[in-house]
This record gives C-alpha cells, sequence and structure tokens, in this order.
C-alpha cells in the first residue's frame, strides 16, 4: 500500500476517533467555501469584457517609454542619464533615486491585467528580520510568515540579505506586497508561496528556486484562523483563485511542479520582467479541461527572459485570454507556448530562438485536439522575431480591438532592450536602481 493510502487511513481513524478534528474540520470547510465565493465575486468584477483594448493600452505604454513623450521625460527628470530602465514598468520607479523611501510608488507601475493591483500601498511598512520559519500555526512576529497572514494590508520589506526554507506553503492574504528590493532573498529548499482566494498581492525582487513539496498539515492561513492542509504541489509561485495579482522581477528555476502556476478562475493578473532558467514545465495557466470559470482568466505576460535550461509550457494556457508581449523566449526543448480547451492566445512583439533540434523549431503547441477543433482558436503572431528555423502556427480569426486605431506592439527586435534587466535586481539605496 502506498505512502498516500497509508496517509489517507490514519487521517479518516483520527477524524473517526477526535470530535473536536471533526468539528474543526467542518469549520475549515465553511471558511474555504466562503472565500471561494468572495473570490468568485472579486473574478468577475476584476473580469474585463474587452482584453484587447488591455493589449493595446499595454502597447500605448510601450511605445512612450521607448521613443518618449512629455510626461516621460518629467517622470524621468534630472536622474534621466543615470537610469538604466528600459520598458515602460521599470521607467515608472527604478530612476528614482530615493526609491527606498518611495516604495509605495511600485504600486502605480503596472500595467497589463493586473493594472489595478496595488497591493499593501495602504498598509504600514512591515519589515521581516528573521529568517526562520518554525511554527506553522503560531509563527513568530518579525517572519515573513508572520507578516504574511495579517488581515490589513501591509508593504513587506526585508531588514537585510536572508534565506528563507518555508517548512510549508506560505499562505498569503490580500492587500500585500513583498518587496525584495534592496536585500537579497531567497526562498528556497521549501515548500511554496501559496495565493488562494485572495486579491490585490504583489511579489517583486525575490530569488524563488528549488522548492518541494509540502507535508501538509495545521497551518495559519490568517491570524484568526489555521486548518488542515494537504501536501502543497512544489510550485514556484501558486496562484489559486485569486485576482489582481502583479509578480515582478522574480528570479525562479528547478521547482517540483510549475514555477507559476494560475488556476481555479484567477484573473487580472500581470507577470512581467521576470527571469525563468533550469525547469521543465514553466507556467500551466488552467489546470483543468472541465473547469470552465478559467474563462475568466485574463494574464499580461511581458518582459519576461525565459533562459537556459527550460524545456515547454512558457506558457501552457486552458480557456482565458492569455496575452504574451515583448518577451524573449531565448530557450526551450520542446515547445514555447501550448495549449488545449481554446484560449486566446496573443503573442506581441517577442523573438522565438528556436533550438538546434529539427522536431522543435514549432514554437506552439496544441495539446490533445485534432486541426479540425484548433482551427478556431484565436492564437496570433503580430510582430514577433522568428529565429533559427522558429515558427508560429497561426489559428482562428484576427483579433482586432473594438476602436477604429489598434495600437501595434514594439516588435520583436526591440525585446533584447525591454528585457534587459529581467530578474530579481541589485539595488543600492540612494542610487537608481
Amino acid at each position: 500500500m502506498g505512502a498516500i493510502k497509508i496517509g489517507l487511513l490514519i487521517f479518516c481513524a483520527l477524524v473517526a476517533i477526535f470530535p473536536t478534528l471533526r468539528a474543526h474540520i467542518a469549520d475549515f470547510d465553511e471558511v474555504w467555501q466562503q472565500r471561494a465565493e468572495e473570490a468568485r465575486k472579486a473574478a468577475l468584477k476584476a473580469y474585463h469584457r474587452n482584453p484587447e483594448e488591455v493589449a493595446d493600452h499595454f502597447n500605448d505604454q510601450v511605445h512612450k517609454a521607448l521613443e518618449g513623450d512629455n510626461s516621460t521625460r518629467r517622470s524621468l527628470g534630472r536622474h534621466r542619464s543615470l537610469c538604466k530602465a528600459t520598458n515602460p514598468i521599470d521607467r515608472c520607479w527604478r530612476c528614482d533615486i530615493n526609491w527606498g523611501k518611495h516604495r509605495k510608488r511600485l504600486a502605480n507601475c503596472v500595467i497589463g491585467f493586473g493594472r489595478r493591483t496595488t497591493g499593501g500601498k495602504a498598509g504600514k511598512i512591515y519589515v521581516v528580520k528573521d529568517a526562520s520559519d518554525n511554527d506553522m500555526v503560531n509563527p513568530k512576529p518579525g517572519t515573513l510568515r508572520h507578516a504574511v497572514i495579517q488581515l490589513k494590508p501591509l508593504w513587506i520589506i526585508f531588514a537585510r540579505s536572508m534565506t528563507i526554507k518555508l517548512n510549508q506553503e506560505l499562505m498569503v492574504t490580500s492587500d500585500k506586497t513583498i518587496d525584495g528590493r534592496g536585500a537579497n532573498v531567497h526562498i528556497c529548499n521549501g515548500a511554496q508561496i501559496t495565493l488562494q482566494f485572495v486579491k490585490n498581492v504583489i511579489i517583486h525582487g525575490l530569488h524563488i528556486h528549488d522548492i518541494k513539496l509540502g507535508n501538509g498539515g495545521l497551518i495559519r492561513d490568517t491570524v484568526d484562523h489555521y486548518g488542515l492542509r494537504t501536501d502543497s504541489d512544489g510550485d514556484g509561485i501558486s496562484i489559486f483563485g485569486s485576482t489582481n495579482i502583479w509578480i515582478d522581477h522574480i528570479s525562479m528555476s528547478n521547482c517540483k511542479d510549475g514555477l507559476i502556476d494560475v488556476i481555479q478562475g484567477s484573473t487580472a493578473i500581470t507577470i512581467s520582467n521576470c527571469h525563468f532558467t533550469k525547469h521543465n514545465e514553466v507556467m500551466l495557466f488552467g489546470a483543468s479541461n472541465t473547469f470552465k470559470d478559467d474563462k475568466l482568466m485574463q494574464i499580461t505576460l511581458a518582459f519576461n527572459h525565459f533562459g537556459q535550461g527550460l524545456v515547454q509550457r512558457m506558457p501552457r494556457c486552458r480557456f482565458g485570454f492569455v496575452h504574451v508581449v515583448n518577451n524573449d523566449y531565448t530557450h526551450w526543448h520542446m515547445y514555447a507556448i501550448g495549449g488545449s480547451q481554446d484560449p486566446t492566445i496573443l503573442s506581441q512583439g517577442n523573438r522565438f530562438i528556436a533550438p538546434p533540434i529539427t522536431d522543435s523549431k514549432e514554437v506552439t503547441k496544441r495539446d490533445y485536439a485534432p486541426e479540425s477543433e484548433w482551427r478556431t482558436w484565436n492564437w496570433r503572431s503580430e510582430e514577433d522575431l522568428l529565429m533559427n528555423g522558429a515558427f508560429f502556427v497561426q489559428s482562428g480569426r484576427q483579433i482586432k480591438k473594438m476602436q477604429k486605431e489598434v495600437i501595434k506592439a514594439k516588435p520583436g527586435m526591440f525585446v533584447t532592450r525591454l528585457t534587459r534587466f529581467s530578474g530579481a535586481l541589485n539595488c543600492i539605496k540612494h542610487k537608481p536602481c
């Protein structure tokens, strides 16, 4: 008999013997059912009925950042010559030599589907001083786990560089920013970061790598509630039924499952300026062929570098609308972008450099569907730079905006400039980052 079956038998026996545990689990289920319903309402509210408008707004911001307009020049000010920022998200904050005093201005910089995410902007600064993670039910003040379970908005920063090994999955509550700027922060060799049925979260400036399976057990998910969790998958970041999420400038590699998974009706998400390496199944957007609530899923994937040692799923999509724009795909082994269940994929201004493998030149892969089915899926390539024999198989109709003028993406030739500083940055206080 396998270990999982033995564990289930033990668990069932404990539930039968201890009435208190049964009552606790019933309460746990009721709490999560309520959170699931609240998350569903948040997803419906965050869903954009004309996603092409969001894509065009994004492209407009890129044009302004690269070509410059009066507002861009004013924002750079007298420190413009020192600023190395190359895309509109970075130009919004990296040129400020006092970024350390103005940390919350970062919340004004997100574009794409996650553009309404403000994280912990409305709250106080919380300083993580202790890298330990020893108590899952009553975490020690000053630790990351204690910070993320608070019910009030918080902007979480780190007192120094540190390595945090999570003993169980880290349950992050709504209205939080985890801001690693000014410190070298590694989340590694332990469990994953989980955003489940929450909204309005920013994760910025971390190194996340070598994430393992979590064994499950009693874990506190808010200051006023804890419950029994099953094994966690070993994702770098798991986004489950959550809305208004922004993942920016994260360096990620070598996790047990996916680097970033977005599932279970999550929407209004931007993943930007990240550097991904050394991983097989990189990103999964939509985990089930039958969970149709993922039709609400809207994700912007921008300015990321998909680098050495990657194999597939950059991303792999089910349902939803995914705007893949101005990313640099320099490595894959099987394919770059895949999907099933009729997702809409708008690929604009990316650079795709195919591997030296004859059977892996195609950027795209349609899973488990004949051509008679997938030829109606809307997968479009615009201004992409296809190199070393790479080719993108388009399907469906042209994706158009309702307005008369469509803002084109910056072509793929600009990608090396736009993604030059992907991954966690080495920010030093009192200097442009």
